[in-house]
């Protein structure tokens, strides 16, 4: 009886390994096969895109944990036809429960910990960053550099950090260039800020990202 109790959760444990493979590699041809994010054009889009693999790598490995337990158990404990009886009381495995209370705990303090460390890079430009005013108003993009040119279309040097200071002349704007990964609301009355250290030389598009009237859709300016 023993023996085949034994071989019950051997077989048991195939089955759940085999799905726990087959779920990670589904999982990961999903998120690798797909373009989920920009080539990052960024120092700051490259740190967020390290972010995005880290937690992505984290949540396939739980999705497929979770789905070869639920298979498994779906599968193994199915109730039979015409079986009305109620199943055995179970009181649980206090083992399990720590372990399914500590390592999600460890996994969710070490995303906390890394995006930390990100949003804290990604919000320094650098002592000799170049400075650039951003005003946003309905439903065009204005930019002053610091000799005094002002000009409709952005134009930034690879491998030098911009600090940005945006203003709005009216409702709140959302200065987005998605290539380069950082995003900062514009609004009324505040000056925001943003840093940006370009990587590669190219034409991007700076959209607003907040709803700002009839014309948000067209509120862009070129890179």
């Amino acid at each position: 009886m023993g023996r085949l109790a034994f071989v019950i959760r051997r077989g048991a444990l195939i089955k759940m390994v085999a799905i726990f493979v087959i779920s990670t590699v589904v999982a990961t041809l999903v998120a690798v096969l797909i373009p989920w994010l920009p080539d990052p054009a960024s120092k700051e889009m490259e740190r967020i895109t390290f972010v995005y693999w880290f937690a992505t790598i984290i949540c396939i490995g739980i999705f497929a944990l979770v789905a070869a337990v639920i298979v498994e158990a779906v599968w193994s404990f199915r109730v039979q036809p015409d079986d009305d009886t109620d199943g055995p009381p179970i009181h649980g495995h206090t083992g399990l429960e720590i372990a399914w209370t500590v390592v999600p705990a460890i996994l969710v303090i070490a995303i906390g910990v890394v995006s930390a460390v990100v949003l804290a890079q990604n919000a320094d430009a650098g002592d000799d960053a170049l400075k650039v005013k951003v005003f946003g108003q309905q439903f065009a993009w204005r930019f002053e550099y610091p000799n005094g040119v002002m000009s409709d279309e952005l134009v930034l040097p690879v491998d030098r950090g911009v600090d940005f200071r945006m203003e709005s002349a009216d409702v709140i704007h959302s200065f987005w260039i998605p290539d380069m990964g950082q995003k900062q609301d514009v609004v009324p009355g505040i000056e925001t800020k943003l840093a940006v250290t370009p990587t590669r030389t190219g034409r991007f598009s700076l959209v607003c990202t907040e709803l700002c009237g009839l014309g948000h859709a067209t509120m862009r300016a070129p890179v």
